[in-house]
């Protein structure tokens, strides 16, 4: 398949595209930046010059390919509401790039939107589209998907990690880095699920070649991780306290992150692995992070 990859860069997006080429794919990869384009193009892509604002780009790329996968989303959490609805726009022209067509569309949105405990399925809705929760990307799946779209989406977990770990388990190293001190909220038994990009990735590409329908797909490898036992690593990695802070104290510490922080969201990826007979091969998220090179830019 001739494969458009949205974000063909980034932290999961490189590695889709790299699980692509590898099982026999060709992969034409968006890139906003010329300074981007030489790694993607050594990694046997077709680099496309542009950016998700771009809709009229998006849909000819999206007709001109055998499917899409759309990874980009910016993670600038100060404009958070405007990265959301950019994201909104971005899939939709896509989708309208593959109306009338039976050509599947993998869209990226997180199994933080489910639910908290008890454990998340992918037969569970996403929250909806809220002034609290402005993430669309399975709303505009879904509204594809009304227009007969192949249009699916592939959940990722709150730490989809591997080394130079940019996301979750990155703003709490930061965060210890910059305090002194490795916190987790109360007992800290609160759990988040995680999988490996690399594992993310053949999520991706067996969903794609799966049709895009069936899901949503989960890229769970570990139902729950203790957000204590993420603690314990960063500090060991540190060598700063491991200290637990009451509700009070969470919210003053964390700050915007406190609610991503205390919250308990394990989640199951049974139907996926059942539906695209999918089971990880990565490191763990615990072994993963005490490696020594795991913060590396």
């Amino acid at each position: 398949m001739r494969v458009f990859v949205t974000g063909a860069t980034g932290f999961v997006g490189s590695a889709v595209v790299a699980e692509l080429i590898g099982a026999g794919h060709q992969v034409v990869g968006l890139v906003r930046s010329e300074a981007k384009a030489p790694a993607l193009a050594a990694a046997g892509a077709e680099v496309l010059l542009g950016s998700i604002g771009d809709a009229e780009l998006l849909q000819n790329a999206a007709a001109a390919a055998d499917g899409v996968i759309h990874t980009a989303f910016n993670h600038d959490f100060s404009r958070y509401a405007e990265n959301a609805a950019e994201d909104h726009r971005a899939i939709l022209a896509l989708g309208e790039g593959l109306v009338g067509t039976a050509k599947p569309l993998l869209v990226t949105a997180g199994t933080a939107l489910v639910r908290q405990g008890p454990t998340a399925t992918e037969a569970d809705p996403h929250w909806p589209r809220s002034e609290r929760m402005p993430r669309a990307s399975e709303d505009a799946a879904e509204a594809l998907a009304a227009r007969g779209v192949h249009a699916g989406t592939v959940r990722l977990p709150p730490s989809t990690h591997g080394v130079g770990d940019h996301g979750f388990v990155r703003i709490l190293h930061d965060l210890a880095k910059r305090t002194g001190v490795s916190a987790y909220p109360g007992d800290g038994a609160n759990r988040w699920s995680s999988g490996h990009r690399r594992d993310a990735a053949r999520v991706y590409r067996l969903a794609l070649e799966h049709g895009g329908l069936g899901g949503p797909f989960h890229a769970i490898a570990e139902e729950g991780v203790p957000m204590r036992a993420i603690a314990e690593v960063i500090g060991a990695k540190l060598g700063v306290p491991v200290v637990s802070k009451s509700p009070e104290e969470a919210a003053e510490h964390f700050g915007w992150f406190a609610m991503f922080a205390s919250a308990d969201l394990p989640t199951s990826s049974a139907h996926t692995r059942a539906l695209l007979g999918w089971e990880p091969r990565e490191l763990g998220l615990l072994e993963d992070l005490a490696q020594a090179d795991y913060f590396e830019d």
